[in-house]
């Protein structure tokens, strides 16, 4: 199986999927514990939400490989992103409630998380460098869009309810603030809460890859899982509470190829 699915377009507009994968390979799958084997904290159904967008001729980068497997939008080097606030680990331990995932004794150590990181971080981020630089020589610069989602309620990471739109720049850090206002007017459109800078302000990719003065944009969108789908097993898309978010993520997108245009 390949590591992600990709299709290159010719807009400045590249959209990364890294946490919607629900491959396991059978070696790493007999070590998950009952909790892992539910893979609860899947991005679901997020490349099936921005459907819509591959007939914008957007540059499309979909992971394969479920986040337990290693987790795409984190630090490699295993620093937190949130320090002092509960976060999951390159390659989790528990799950987002804090539950363990795995069997007794069965937890990656170093040199398995290791091998990971060879087998299928490094070439994921390979891919998406290579087609970051693709769009640049193209146009001159790029947009990351970083694709996310998340259950609406995790105490053990935020307190109360998320907002539905979650809009992270790394504090304004990862994207010209242009963009970030255009995006935000879009947001605030739409009918679903939203807010920018929140809980989520930009995993690793956005905070890696988002370097404005080398002509590299990026931001993450975090939405909550109960705008689109059902949170409990099995996991469950609804086409009526989907419509009125695809159109404002459609709007969303558009705004920034408004921005681009200009550029």
């Amino acid at each position: 199986m390949s590591l992600f699915k990709l299709i290159e377009g010719q807009s400045p507009l590249i959209l990364s999927f890294p946490h919607s994968g629900t491959h396991i390979p059978a070696d790493i799958a007999l070590h998950l514990n009952e909790t892992g084997q539910t893979m609860a904290d899947t991005d679901w159904h997020v490349p099936r939400l921005y459907d819509f967008a591959q007939s914008m001729d957007v540059t499309w980068v979909e992971a394969q490989y479920s986040r337990y497997v290693v987790d795409l939008n984190r630090d490699p080097a295993g620093a937190s992103l949130y320090p002092g606030q509960a976060t999951t680990a390159l390659c989790p331990a528990e799950s987002f409630d804090g539950a363990p995932l795995w069997q007794m004794g069965q937890v990656p150590d170093e040199r398995e998380v290791a091998r990971r990181k060879d087998l299928y971080f490094t070439p994921y981020h390979r891919g998406l460098a290579a087609q970051i630089e693709r769009t640049k020589d193209t146009h001159s610069f790029a947009v990351l869009y970083d694709c996310h989602s998340i259950r609406g309620a995790i105490p053990r990471l935020f307190d109360g309810d998320l907002p539905v739109l979650n809009l992270g720049t790394y504090e304004g850090r990862s994207c010209a603030p242009e963009l970030q206002d255009v995006v935000g007017a879009a947001m605030a459109q739409g009918a679903q809460a939203n807010v920018v800078n929140g809980r989520f302000k930009g995993g690793w990719i956005t905070r890696n890859y988002g370097r404005p003065d080398e002509n590299v944009h990026a931001i993450q969108m975090e939405i909550a899982q109960h705008a689109y789908m059902d949170e409990t097993p099995p996991w469950q898309w609804r086409e009526d509470r989907a419509q009125g978010l695809q159109k404002t993520l459609k709007d969303v997108l558009n705004s920034i190829l408004k921005w681009a245009e200009g550029q």
